[in-house]
């Protein structure tokens, strides 16, 4: 009896492509991409001015006014007062209107913000008040 071996080879399975290579590259490309136009898209083209009010009086704010003069002297409600006298004069209060100059570091507004005792106020921040402006 002859064997029903075939007469051909067997056939090999086909080899399947390997796409994890093509998939990193793509995602290397995307974030490159992305790393690049973020860079682009943060540089400042210009200047960011603040609002500016003209016509409102410090006399029309809710007190308590807490204004910072520039040379980081502080006046609230009008009256000079010490930092560390701060807390102790709006132990009573819920809320704070500060007034600032335009040109101070943000760095004197937190500064001053950290003090104990003022954490439990709400704090807002009034526009500068420009004499100047037409």
């Amino acid at each position: 009896m002859t064997s029903l071996r075939p007469l051909l080879p067997s056939r090999k399975p086909p080899v399947g492509l390997d796409m994890s290579l093509a998939i990193v590259n793509i995602v290397l490309l995307l974030i490159l991409f992305f790393l690049a136009t973020g860079a682009m898209m943060n540089r400042s083209t210009g200047r960011v001015s603040p609002a500016r009010s003209s016509d409102l009086a410090l006399e029309q704010l809710l007190s308590p006014v807490l204004v910072v003069a520039g040379d980081g002297s502080l006046r609230l409600d009008d009256v000079a007062i010490e930092r560390s006298q701060l807390a102790r004069a709006l132990l009573s209060e819920t809320q704070l209107q500060i007034v600032i100059a335009l040109d101070a570091p943000a760095r004197d507004l937190m500064d001053l913000l950290s003090q104990p005792g003022l954490e439990a106020l709400q704090i807002d921040l009034v526009t500068v008040h420009d004499q100047d402006a037409p």
